[in-house]
This record gives structure tokens, sequence and C-alpha cells, in this order.
């Protein structure tokens, strides 16, 4: 089955202004760029303009081929909330576009992204375009579009959070684009076109409030047709042996395999509209062949021919299978506890976070703001982890989920006690733990295999809800190193080798067909 990317966009200079949309349908695969759509839809608001980019996008994948699955990157958390069914929509205008969008696919075949908005500069160049156009009283012109030639490298650099599964792919593709396809000395730059009012804008970005208007409907959908801003260790490292730490020492049985846990137009000013599908330029054959589109220039043509790059499609590299659920993993910043290395699970006191780690929690904070694409963040319901992940969540804009199968293992009678105190007081308890994931802290505490199944079961049911995107898990030793083993398939003794600092960063990629890649652990280098 293919697999098509849609990335659309829509602009209106007024909300409720002259608005245009624009859309591109790339293989999933290789990032060539299929087909493109714009128009100028006349006086609209920022966000219709946007649901009519999503229409286009999925149509034009629809005559590209109607079986394909399709993946929707947007700039708007408006529609890809509601696209994605997270939030209402109440807006009369935004309602038919929305159910109309809903049927150009089977739901089960589409999914939806928020990406930020220097990653859809391809389709923003197409909308600004198509207003131009729209200015001026001409159509726009396929033939005429410059906006896939002066988006850089058609790959924007990865600037996605530790574990972002499309990064390497991306930075490949970059570095190719960017060796085989630089523009030729003294050759053309990005247009700068004329805003409205008339600043200028270079290759479609917004100087502020000219451009495009920038607005959406809250997250119940109860609002104006506006897009909402920012919404609003322990002994866990006890020193043992062979490297196991005390909240930390993750062990335990392996667990299943992952499971994959519309409105009429406004009447127009003069409107243009068109769809390019690759190689189609409407103005007939050229001199370079039969059947070829009156073409670029040379360079212009070198500089295609490197945007079109594929990732491998065989050796070391899978078979593309869409955008995988990426879990971010977050360990908790420093307690009272953590620098005093005592068992702290969650049977015990439940302390909350020192100075030192709300510290730790902002310089996380501000590192997966910096890279900006963690589109939810799912706590463990102990007071660490949770006040962790309110800090991280405030500075993204997003609200905390909480899971109850991240928490701590229960570390029965040893909690808040050091390693040594353990050894002292319950020698024969403590050789049976480390000596066996089936094994129970003293006084009724919980094993590492029952950990591990609880986990298992969380991860599970997180990746059911969180299908494609990528999230945050604020969470503990033993729960993180239990996913790092079970991604790897790892036997319950290679958790001994393992070591996770507070307020580390990890990350699993986890994939449709049920594979898993470990794309990052144990990284503290926000913290310097």
């Amino acid at each position: 089955m293919r697999e098509f990317v849609v990335e659309a966009d829509g602009g209106s200079r007024g909300n409720p202004g002259p608005a245009g949309y624009g859309a591109v349908v790339s293989d999933a695969a290789t990032g060539e760029t299929l087909a493109e759509a714009a128009e100028y839809i006349g006086v609209a608001t920022n966000n219709v303009a946007e649901y009519r980019g999503l229409l286009a996008g999925l149509r034009a994948a629809r005559e590209l081929d109607p079986e394909a699955r399709v993946h929707v990157r947007m700039d708007s958390k408006l529609v890809v909330e509601q696209m994605s069914g997270r939030w209402k929509i109440k807006h009369p205008a935004m309602k038919p576009l929305a159910a109309e969008a809903a049927t150009v696919f089977p739901p089960d075949r589409v999914t939806y992204e928020w990406i930020p908005r220097e990653r859809n500069a391809h389709a923003d160049r197409l909308a600004n375009e198509a207003m131009d156009a729209g200015r001026r009283g001409e159509p726009w012109s396929p033939a005429a579009s410059r906006a896939d030639l002066d988006t850089p490298s058609a790959v924007p650099a990865p600037e996605g959070p530790p574990g972002d599964a499309t990064a390497g792919a991306a930075r490949v593709r970059a570095a190719l684009a960017s060796a085989g396809g630089a523009a030729a000395p003294g050759g053309p730059g990005p247009e700068r076109r004329p805003a409205a009012g008339g600043a200028a804008v270079t290759g479609g970005a917004d100087p502020a409030g000219t451009a495009r208007g920038r607005s959406v409907e809250d997250a119940s959908g109860a609002g104006p047709d506006t897009e909402p801003g920012a919404r609003s260790g322990d002994a866990e490292a006890a020193d043992v042996p062979g490297g196991r730490a005390a909240e930390g020492s993750s062990g335990g049985a392996g667990g299943p395999a992952p499971t994959d846990r519309a409105l009429g137009r406004r009447a127009a000013e003069p409107r243009g509209t068109g769809v390019r599908a690759a190689g189609a330029s409407g103005e007939g054959p050229a001199a370079g062949g039969p059947g070829r589109p009156a073409g670029p220039a040379p360079a212009d043509a070198d500089r295609r021919a490197a945007q079109g790059v594929a990732t491998p499609s065989s050796g070391w590299a899978p078979a593309d299978m869409g955008t995988p659920a990426t879990f971010v993993l977050l360990r908790h910043g420093e307690t009272p506890l953590t620098p005093q290395k005592r068992f702290s699970g969650s049977g015990g006191s439940d302390p909350s976070l020192s100075d030192v780690g709300r510290e730790q929690a902002g310089k996380v904070a501000a590192a997966l703001a910096r890279r900006g694409t963690v589109q939810a963040v799912v706590a463990s319901p102990l007071a660490r982890t949770r006040e962790t992940a309110r800090i991280v969540a405030a500075r993204l804009g997003l609200d905390v989920a909480v899971e109850d199968g991240l928490r701590e293992t229960d570390f029965g009678a040893w909690e808040g006690l050091t390693f040594g105190e353990v050894r002292e007081r319950y020698p024969e308890d403590l050789d049976a733990w480390l000596a066996s994931p089936d094994a129970r802290p003293t006084g009724g505490g919980e094993s590492f295999a029952a950990t591990a199944a609880r986990v298992a079961e969380a991860r599970d049911k997180l990746l059911a809800e969180y299908r494609g995107r990528t999230v945050l898990l604020v969470t503990h030793v033993t729960p993180v190193k239990t996913l790092i083993r079970l991604a790897l398939d790892a036997p319950p003794e290679a958790l001994f080798r393992m070591e996770l600092s507070a307020a580390s960063l990890s990350a699993v990629a986890y994939y449709a067909d049920g594979n898993a890649s470990v794309r990052l652990f144990n990284d503290t280098s926000h913290l310097r």
C-alpha cells in the first residue's frame, strides 16, 4: 500500500480578509513531491483557509491513489486536534469542512501530526502564492509556482526531540540535497513578495500581523475562530552489584510485543485554483524531450532532483511504515532522597522534587521547547514525576495526563533505606531479589517481573492512544529501563548494565509492524 504525506496550510490577510491555501503531497518513502494545490478563496478566516488546504491536499492524494495511507502534517494545532477527535468543533464555518475532510479517505488510513511553522514552509509558500495571485486578479498558476524550489532542501532541518524517529532520515536527505542541489552562484533566491500593507515577505513568511493572521477556536471549540497559543531520585540510584540501582534497577519478565496502542466557499474576488501533479506544467512538451514539461533552468532541475533523494530502501534501513509512535522517556528530577541513594518507590514517602530537581526540570523543559515536536505529556502518578511533568508541560503549552502503569516499583520494607542498610537487615531477601526478577522485596513489595508486566500493559495502552505521535513519558528508573529492555528484546540481566541519571532523556520509536528502535539513552547534555 502506498503512503503519502500531505502538508497543508492556509492564511488570511486580515482574519477575516483575503485568504488562500496551499497543499503538497509527497511520497512518504522518498520525500518526492507528487502534487501541489493552491487557491485564492476570497475573504475568509485563517482557520477556514487551513481547512480548505487540508481538503485540497487529501483530494490530491486520493487522485494519486485512493487506496493509499495518508499522514497529514500541519502547523495548525486547531485543525490537527479537531481532526484527531480530541477537540470539539463548534464554529459553523468549519464543521462542514471537517466533515467533508473526514470522508475523503477512511479514517483508519489517515493520521494527523502537528509540526512547527518552519517545517511547513512548502505549503505556506503555496498559500502565499495563491493570495498574491488573488491580489493581482489572477489565478494561481502551477507552472509559475516556485514554492517547491524556494523551500530549502525540501527537507527541514531536524528539530524534533531526542528520539524523533524521522530525524536521521531527514538529516541524510538534507545533506544529499545540499551537496547536489545548491543554487548556482547568482541564481535566483527566494522571491520577496509584498504582503498586505506593503510589507515584504521572504518566501511567504509572516511579518508581524500582516501576511497571515494566526488564530483558532479554543480547545473546547467554544471560542472564536482563533488559534490558541500555549495551553494552559531517590535511592532509585542506590549503588548495587553490577550497576543495578534501587529505584532504578529494573528487571522483569518480558511483556507482550508492542501494539498500536468543510463549508461553502466565500464568494471570491478573482480566484485562482489549480493542482499540479508531478511532471505536469500545463504548457505542453519542451525541447527536453516528448512529454516533458517546459521545465526550469538546469540549476533548478538539479535542485529538484536533489530534493527527491530517497532514504535507503534496503540494507539497514527499515521499510517505511509511516510515522512511528515515539516515546521520549524522562526520568524525574532529583528529590531529597536521590543524592542519599535511598530506595524510593511507589510504596514510600512519595517525596517531591528538591530545588535541584526543579532546576533540572526547567532545563529539560527549555531543551524540549527548542526542539519543538513533543505533542503530549504523560506522567506517573507519583509527586516527583507529576511535578517534573508540570514544569515541562507549562513550557511546551501542553496538559499533563497521568498513567498509573508508569509508577515506580513498590520496594516494600526497603523504602527509604540505602542498599547497605538493606544488605545489613535483609541479606537473604536481597540476594534473592538480585538473583531473580520474580523475587519481591521484603514486606510484600513488587517484583521486577510484575513491574515489567504492568509497564508493558501501559506501553500498549499509550501506543494505541498516541499512534504516530511524539509523547513525553515522565516516569522513574525502573519503568524507563524496562521500556528500553523490552524494546531491545534483551534478557532481564541486561538491566544490570544500565545506569539512568536524574532528569535524563531516553527515547524509543515504535513502528506499525510491532518492532521498536531505541534512539537515545540516558542523555544529560541539557543539564550542563
